[in-house]
C-alpha cells in the first residue's frame, strides 16, 4: 500500500471500502433508531456484514477485541466497531470483549440494536482496584478508573483468550484487523508500533531521572515510546510473567513521589518500553486529537495508513458537532452511527 494523502485516505474511505459512500446513505436513510435515553445517544443500525467462504469458524478462528464501554465515549465505540467489521474479510469471526465500569443497561441495549449480529461479551471492570492507586495527572480524563482496565485484562477475561487485541475508542480501522491480530510477537508478551524518534524522557519528571535507582529501570534495554491505545497481548504470558504486579508497583510509587504526569501510560513504558514487539507505524496514526491540553489539529503524518487514532484532548465527534472539526475529523465522520448527524452527512 502506497502512501496516503489526506485527501487520497478521505477518496478511499467514501467510495471504496466494502459498501460504498451510496450504500453508506442508504443505511442511514433506513437504519433502525432505538428508543432514545435520557443518557445514550441514540444510534442507526449498522449494515450487516457476512463472512466470505474462506473465512473458518472454529475457536481458533477467533479474533479476540478488547475495547473499555463508557456512555461518555459510546459514540466512539460504535464508529471504531464499525470501521473493524467494514473493512474485516471475515466480520463474523471478530469477538468483542467491552469492559465497563458499572451496569449501564441502555448502553447494552444500544450496542444489541446498532449491531444485531454483534459477537460480544461484557465484563464488569471493579474501579476499586485502582481508584486508590491513580494519581492527578495533566488532564481529568486520563484520571477515571477504566482508563486503568486495560492492565488488568489478563485477570478479566476468560481462559480460553489466550491472546487479545486491546483498542482505545478514539479510533477507525482502515484496513483488515487480522493482519494486526495474526502479528509474530516473538516471545514478547506485547505488540505496539514503536516510536524511537520521540523524547523519551518527557514522559518522566525530573524527579524521576535524578533518581539512580528508578532510572536504573531502563538499563539493558533501548526503550521507545509506544501508545497503549493499540497493543496485541498474549495474555497468557501477561499472566505468567506477572505484568499486572509489575505496573502496579510503579503506580505505588507515583502515589508517593510524582515520577510522570501522564495517567496510565508511564508505568506501562516503565515495565515494557524495549521489550516489545514492534510493529508498523500503519496500525497507530496517533495523534490526531491533538495534545492532552488543547486539542489543537493535527494533520496525518506520513506513510501508508491501517488505523487512525484521535488520541489527545480532541475527539472528532465533539468537534465536529460544535461545527470547528479539523481536516483529519473528516476521516472519522463517515463512520459515525449517531443518529442526529444523519443531516450534515448527507449535506
Amino acid at each position: 500500500m502506497a502512501s496516503l494523502s489526506l485527501l487520497s485516505l478521505l477518496s478511499i474511505l467514501l467510495t471504496t471500502t466494502t459498501f460504498t459512500s451510496t450504500a453508506f446513505a442508504i443505511g442511514i436513510r433506513h437504519g433502525i433508531i432505538r428508543k432514545p435515553s435520557s443518557d445514550v445517544p441514540v444510534f442507526r443500525e449498522a449494515p450487516a456484514f457476512r463472512n466470505g467462504d474462506i473465512c473458518g469458524s472454529s475457536a481458533s478462528d477467533r479474533i479476540h477485541i478488547a475495547m473499555t464501554l463508557d456512555a461518555n465515549y459510546l459514540r466512539g465505540t460504535m464508529a471504531a466497531v464499525l470501521s473493524i467489521l467494514q473493512h474485516s474479510t471475515c466480520p463474523e469471526n471478530v469477538e468483542f470483549h467491552f469492559l465497563w465500569g458499572k451496569y449501564e443497561p441502555d448502553v447494552l441495549v444500544s450496542i444489541n440494536s446498532t449491531f444485531p449480529y454483534l459477537s460480544f461479551r461484557v465484563y464488569r471492570f471493579d474501579s476499586n482496584r485502582v481508584r486508590g492507586k491513580i494519581s492527578k495527572s495533566i488532564r481529568q480524563a486520563l484520571d477515571q478508573p477504566l482508563n486503568y482496565a486495560r492492565i488488568y485484562l489478563a485477570d478479566i477475561l476468560p481462559a480460553d483468550v489466550k491472546r487479545v487485541l486491546y483498542l482505545d475508542s478514539d479510533l477507525v480501522v482502515v484496513d483488515d484487523i487480522v493482519k494486526l491480530w495474526e502479528v509474530d510477537l516473538e516471545g514478547k508478551v506485547l505488540a505496539a508500533p514503536e516510536y524511537c524518534h520521540a523524547n523519551f524522557t518527557k514522559y518522566f519528571t525530573d524527579l524521576f531521572w535524578s533518581d539512580k535507582g528508578w532510572s536504573s529501570t531502563f538499563e539493558g534495554r533501548q526503550p521507545c515510546y509506544f501508545n497503549t491505545g493499540v497493543m496485541v497481548v498474549d495474555v497468557d504470558k501477561w499472566r505468567q510473567g506477572g505484568y499486572t504486579q509489575k505496573v502496579e508497583e510503579w503506580m505505588a510509587v507515583q502515589k508517593q513521589k510524582r515520577i510522570y504526569t501522564l495517567g496510565s501510560l508511564p508505568p506501562f513504558l516503565l515495565v515494557l518500553a524495549g521489550n516489545i514487539k514492534a510493529v508498523d507505524h500503519r496500525w497507530n496514526q496517533h495523534g490526531l486529537g491533538g495534545d492532552n491540553l488543547e486539542g489543537k489539529c493535527r494533520s496525518l503524518h506520513p506513510g501508508p495508513i491501517s488505523l487512525l487514532h484521535w488520541s489527545g484532548k480532541g475527539k472528532p465527534w465533539l468537534r465536529l458537532d460544535s461545527r470547528r472539526p479539523c481536516i483529519v475529523d473528516h476521516l472519522w465522520a463517515p463512520y459515525d452511527l449517531y443518529a442526529s448527524s444523519i443531516h450534515s452527512l448527507e449535506e
